[in-house]
């Protein structure tokens, strides 16, 4: 339980060190937030497969297929529906900071709000990843899901301090963003310790919705600013690494 929480909170607090990092760079070079966000989609995609759908397929038994593609489909349209209601980052307003200049407070909360609502889905996947007591793999889940808090952590400050509000405000709402995710990480921790009945359908809908970040937010986000063939090899790497450490780890 003490690694779950320390996760959570490492999790969590990847936003707060974006963060911390937006405020020094006010300005944050589109080519070095594109390379790390490629960086960490191609870690979540390999941990996605390896580390939440392949044990979905093990855990199901003989309908471990169809957990698995129900539960991927499910984690998909749920995000979908969600991006729906509150659209997320590259869709509210893009992470070019130069767009918000002069943005209205209230429009960028709801950019904030955004993110924070997106970002209890990804804390839940974390958590799901401990459920399958594989613990270097649940590691390397949330490990790439904090990878990827960390740009985004650094972009929402600018559109904040842009819009007038002050630097203590900024900070206090990018943490809390952070703290969803460690809520998330909770949840999804807890509800697959309380039935491993549900597991092999939790593996797979926490890769469904990992699966859908990356396609849907990260690839085109990183794909927005004309880096993407240094985005490509930043992802490919990234789910290289994540290869050889699965097979290394046995």
């Amino acid at each position: 339980m003490e690694l779950v929480l320390l996760t959570a909170i490492g999790v969590g607090g990847a936003t707060v060190i974006g963060a911390v990092i937006g405020f020094i760079f006010k300005r944050v070079s589109h080519t070095f937030s594109d390379i790390v966000l490629s960086f960490a989609a191609g870690v979540m995609l390999a941990a996605a497969v390896l580390g939440l759908i392949l044990p979905s397929l093990e855990y199901g038994g003989n309908a471990g297929l169809i957990y698995a593609v129900v539960g991927i489909f499910a984690g998909a349209l749920c995000l979908n529906l969600i991006d729906r209601l509150v659209p997320h980052l590259h869709k509210l307003a893009g992470a070019d900071t130069e767009t918000h200049a002069s943005a209205s407070v209230s429009r960028v909360l709801l950019f904030v709000s955004a993110i924070a609502i997106h970002n209890l889905p990804e804390g839940i996947a974390a958590g799901v990843g401990f459920g399958s007591g594989d613990t270097s793999q649940a590691l390397i889940i949330a490990g790439g899901i904090a990878l990827q808090n960390i740009p985004e952590g650094m972009v929402i400050i600018g559109p904040m301090l842009a819009a007038g509000i002050k630097p203590r405000r900024t900070f206090f709402l990018a943490m809390l963003t952070g703290l969803v995710e460690v809520a998330g990480t909770l949840i999804g921790y807890f509800a697959v310790s309380l039935s491993t009945a549900i597991l092999p359908f939790a593996l797979a809908f926490a890769g469904g919705t990992m699966l859908y970040v990356i396609s849907d937010e990260m690839i085109p986000e990183t794909h927005a600013h004309g880096h993407e063939r240094g985005a490509t090899y930043a992802l490919l790497v990234g789910f290289c690494l994540m290869l050889v450490t699965d097979v290394l780890l046995g």
